[in-house]
């Protein structure tokens, strides 16, 4: 969802208190700190409905919320296109299409001609208010045509609250969708402007407060507060008190994939990184990486000379170009049951992945096709149902899962989802996550929880990406450079 503010003045991000145990480990952070200053709120369509019904006076007082959204609407519209003079307003019956009859009289008392019509050829802008925040399924055949000839329109769309076929509660898309300009969206971010496929729907999205209270839910946005949240080296760390990484991957033909996770733990403020490879990656990886200690393990080996290496480490990142079969899966089903660090399940390492009972904490970090796989269904499924598939994913697992994506979800066994949308396009590109890993790595290795960690991370390495001067021909090594102005206090 493209960065939002509050078309009242307020920071979005005063939006939620985010439940207690997502919080690092006592004393990483300001004790003093409001804990909004981490997360937004998203809401799904129940949470919207209960703050909506503890308003003074409800459900007497809905003609004075539909005002105010409605209201918002017509400011919104003629600030985005100030030349526009004809609004066709295209509204449902429900009280989405109550805010958009209050937009059209609005803009009319403005001196603007604006119709309540479903004739929309020949308007400067199309006013989406069909459906709202209570949508979920596909739209009828009568809707659904209505909304392809909204899209067809020679003219910007503004939806309100949210694109007609968006499910606000999951981001779901089942059938005919409005694709917007600009989504004007009321008291906060709705779960289906910030999680694909909704998210590419909602063009530039504006939060615009109607008076509603503050409510805590279930699924948080991730905001680049929590940054604050990672211990930085301080004067009385040593190099392995600061945090100590062991990465294991880097088969011949992928060492880059190895040495990327190995530098991003080091930039990402970690004291000490060994990268454990295969003995012919070892010339290498020696000329690749610098800083990071270098061991090497034979197939009969890896185990024992792997476990020893794990012995100073505060984390394990097992998958960067590790390779894969069966010898490979065995390798990482025993070093998860063997070592008792918090451990990044990334790229190969996931191949053929089952769950494994374990006392440390463990992320998963996959991207869509990746989680098809451990979840036995197809891509397609996947991108059409992100935060189910991450949740089941983490449900079945009993891990943390990062489901990476421009909406990256972390999601934990119960409990709600934060999503981490701060990414730019550009981190499309192989290798990056990679770096991810390496981040979060580092993050558990300083003593973070995993699902802290692992929202943290992603912000990170948005933030890092944002800093690169550059855009087209973005490299996985150019966010090592960025990380440590990312982490900068």
């Amino acid at each position: 969802m493209p960065r939002r503010r509050t078309a009242a003045g307020g920071d979005a991000a005063d939006a939620t208190r985010p439940p207690s145990e997502v919080f690092a480990r006592s004393g990483s952070a300001s004790a003093d700190l409001d804990p909004a200053h981490y997360f937004e709120a998203l809401y799904t369509a129940d949470e919207m409905r209960s703050a909506e019904e503890r308003y003074p006076g409800y459900p007497e007082s809905i003609p004075e919320l539909m005002e105010r959204a409605g209201g918002a609407v017509a400011r919104e519209a003629r600030s985005a296109y100030p030349d526009a003079r004809r609004f066709a307003c295209v509204c449902g019956g429900g009280s989405n299409g109550g805010d958009g009859r209050v937009a059209a009289r609005v803009l009319g008392e403005a001196g603007l001609e604006a119709e309540v019509t479903e004739d929309v050829e020949g308007y400067d802008v199309v006013v989406d208010a069909l459906f709202g925040t209570g949508f979920r399924g596909e739209p009828r055949a009568e809707a659904a045509a209505l909304i392809r000839r909204i899209n067809a329109a020679d003219a910007p769309v503004v939806s309100v609250d949210l694109p007609s076929g968006v499910d606000a509660s999951t981001g779901e898309v089942a059938g005919a969708v409005v694709d917007s300009d600009l989504t004007v969206t009321f008291h906060a971010a709705k779960v289906g402007l910030a999680i694909a496929p909704g998210r590419f729907h909602a063009g530039r999205v504006v939060v615009a407060e109607i008076g509603l209270e503050e409510r805590e839910t279930e699924h948080r946005l991730a905001t680049p507060g929590l940054l604050d949240l990672v211990p930085l080296r301080s004067a009385g760390d040593t190099k392995y008190t600061a945090g100590a990484v062991l990465v294991v991957g880097g088969q011949p033909g992928m060492t880059g994939a190895a040495c990327l996770s190995a530098l991003a733990a080091l930039r990402a403020d970690a004291g000490y990184v060994t990268v454990a490879v295969p003995v012919e990656s070892l010339p290498v990886i020696e000329t690749l990486a610098l800083e990071p200690v270098k061991i090497g393990w034979t197939e009969d080996s890896a185990l024992e000379t792997i476990a020893a290496a794990a012995e100073r480490a505060g984390s394990l990142a097992l998958g960067p170009g590790l390779g894969r079969g069966e010898a490979r899966r065995a390798l990482v089903r025993d070093l998860l049951q063997r070592v008792e660090l918090p451990a990044v399940v990334d790229a190969d390492a996931l191949d053929g992945f089952e769950p494994v009972e374990r006392s440390a904490q463990t992320v998963l970090t996959p991207h869509a096709g990746e989680l098809a796989r451990l979840l036995h269904t197809g891509s397609d499924w996947v991108g059409a149902h992100r935060l189910e598939a991450a949740r089941s994913a983490a449900e079945h697992f009993g891990a943390i899962v990062l489901l990476k994506g421009p909406d990256t979800i972390v999601a934990a066994p119960s409990g709600g989802a934060v999503v981490c949308d701060l990414g730019p396009p550009s981190l499309a590109t192989a290798g990056t996550g990679d770096v991810l890993t390496g981040i979060l790595g580092a993050f558990l290795a300083k003593g973070l929880d995993a699902r802290t960690a692992a929202a943290a991370a992603a912000v990170a390495h948005a933030r890092a990406a944002e800093l690169v001067p550059h855009r087209a021909g973005l490299v996985a090594g150019d966010l090592l450079h960025a990380l440590p102005a990312a982490l900068e206090r």
